[in-house]
C-alpha cells in the first residue's frame, strides 16, 4: 500500500540568505560535553572534533548542531561562562573546515545564542526548553533574524499530566508560535520534544500522530537518536541502538519530518535517500 508523501518543502532565510529546502535535512550532533548521555558523542578535544566534522561532511550531514550543556537527567550545571567557553573553540573549527555549512547552536540560553550568532556566525538557535529557562530567548531571537527550533518540553520531566497527547502538545506550541509570531519570528523549526515531559507511551502516541503537526505549515525536527524511548523498548544501551534509531528516524521521515537530528549521519543520509525513492520524491 503506497502513502502519501508528506514532507512539505520548505524555506529559511539563513543569515540575509533565503535558502530553499526540498528533501528532508540531516542535522548530526556534535556535543563539546564531558557528559553527553551518548559517551561517544563526546568531543571535548579540537582533533577529535576535526575528525568527526570532517567524516560526517564526507557522510553528507547538511547541518551540524553543536551543544555545550547536556540535558540528560543529573547532568552538571554549567555557567555560562564555561559553556561559551566550550563552544568558541568547537565553533571556530567549524568555519575553519566548513565555513559553507549550516550550523545551528544547542542552548537555553539567550546570552549564548546571541555570542554564537553574532561572532561565529551561527545559522539557527535550537532551544530545547522552548524559551521556558530564559524569559530573553524570543526576543533575543527576533532581534538576531535566526531560525529558532521551538522545542514542546515543560519544566519538569515529570510533568506528563496530558488529556491527549498530541492535541495538547500542539495547543502548547501553538501559544508559543503566537508569541514568536508577535516578536517577528517567523522561521519556526517544530521540534515535538520526544523524550522531554513525556511517558514512554505518549512518546509513542506522539510519533505515531506525528503528521498532524504539520498544521503549523512549519518544518519538523524530529530527535530521537539513540535516545531512552528507543533503548527501553528494546532494553538496551545508547551504544546499540542505532538500528533502532534508524527505524524510528524513518517512521518519521514517512510521517513528514523535515530535519533528523543524529548522533549517525550516514545511517540517516541513507534513510533519507530510501524514504524519497519510496515517495517516488
Amino acid at each position: 500500500m503506497m502513502t502519501a508523501n508528506l514532507f512539505m518543502p520548505f524555506s529559511l532565510n539563513l543569515r540575509g540568505r533565503l535558502v530553499e529546502f526540498d528533501r528532508p535535512q540531516v542535522m548530526g550532533i556534535i556535543n563539546v560535553t564531558p557528559d553527553s548521555f551518548y559517551s561517544k558523542s563526546r568531543l571535548p578535544q579540537k582533533d577529535a572534533l576535526s575528525q568527526r566534522l570532517k567524516l560526517m561532511l564526507s557522510q553528507g550531514v547538511d547541518m551540524i548542531d553543536v551543544g555545550a550543556y547536556s540535558t540528560r537527567p543529573g547532568a552538571s550545571d554549567v555557567s555560562v561562562d564555561e559553556e561559551l567557553g566550550r563552544l568558541a573553540p568547537a565553533l571556530e573549527v567549524i568555519r575553519d573546515i566548513a565555513p559553507d555549512v549550516i550550523v545551528s547552536v544547542d542552548t537555553f540560553r539567550a546570552e549564548v545564542a546571541r555570542e554564537a550568532v553574532q561572532k561565529f556566525k551561527v545559522d539557527i538557535v535550537n532551544d530545547i526548553s522552548g524559551g521556558q529557562l530564559d524569559d530573553n530567548m524570543f526576543e533575543t531571537v527576533a532581534e538576531l533574524r535566526v531560525p529558532y527550533v521551538l522545542t514542546h518540553s515543560r519544566l519538569a520531566m515529570d510533568q506528563v499530566d496530558y488529556v491527549d497527547v498530541t492535541a495538547d502538545v500542539i495547543t502548547e506550541l501553538s501559544e508559543k508560535v503566537a508569541k514568536l509570531s508577535l516578536l517577528g519570528v517567523s522561521d519556526v523549526i517544530i521540534d515535538p520534544g520526544f523524550g522531554f515531559s513525556k511517558t514512554l507511551e505518549q512518546n509513542y502516541d506522539l510519533l505515531l500522530n506525528l503528521h498532524a503537526l504539520n498544521c503549523f505549515n512549519k518544518p519538523i525536527l524530529v530527535g530521537v537518536s539513540r535516545k531512552s524511548i528507543i533503548t527501553r523498548v528494546l532494553d538496551i544501551e545508547p551504544e546499540n541502538a542505532l538500528n533502532g534509531t534508524t527505524v524510528i528516524n524513518t517512521i518519521s521521515l514517512l510521517a513528514g519530518a523535515s530535519i533528523l537530528r543524529v548522533h549517525d549521519v550516514l545511517e540517516a543520509v541513507q534513510a533519507v535517500k530510501l524514504v524519497r525513492c519510496y515517495n517516488k520524491k
